[in-house]
């Protein structure tokens, strides 16, 4: 009897989290054509974290195209001691978000997209808040990503 031998599936040097998956349509002269549009967050939780977004004609198609796009989009954040220096705001759109400091132990307090970006980005001790009026999770998410970019590198 002869063996099979399985291929090895490579393991990613960076943690992904599917932010939202939401099915589109557009109107074609026929009817509608439906799509699937992915919204995926990617981070190595030591500083790089980026968020992509695609369509695709099924599900996997649209997460596989939003890494790919997500990896031409990372942002480099500065991590000190767990936390940030500063209070910083970031803004995209309508969605605006506060992020602050927090002492040792304290943990991610934040809510929906901001946490995700946050724990993806290699933070432990953050305060964050969304502002704006916006529950869009991928303008939270960009918001987030926007403040994460003002803090300078040290």
């Amino acid at each position: 009897m002869e063996k099979k031998k399985f291929s090895k599936i490579e393991k990613s040097e960076y943690d992904q989290k599917t932010l939202e998956i939401r099915r589109v349509t557009r109107v074609v002269a026929g009817g509608k054509r439906m799509s699937f549009r992915a919204a995926v967050l990617l981070g190595d939780k030591k500083g790089k974290v980026a968020v992509g977004l695609a369509k695709g004609a099924d599900v996997s198609q649209a997460i596989d195209k939003a890494v790919s796009d997500a990896k031409k989009h990372f942002v480099k954040v500065s991590i000190f001691d767990g936390t940030i220096r500063h209070n910083v705001l970031g803004k995209f759109k309508a969605s605006k978000v506060i992020i602050k400091p927090a002492v040792k132990g304290r943990g991610i307090v934040a809510g929906g997209a901001v946490r995700e970006v946050l724990f993806l980005a290699g933070y432990n001790n953050v305060s964050a808040k969304i502002v704006g009026t916006s529950t869009n999770q991928i303008n939270n998410a960009q918001a987030t990503l926007n403040a994460l970019s003002h803090l300078k590198s040290v």
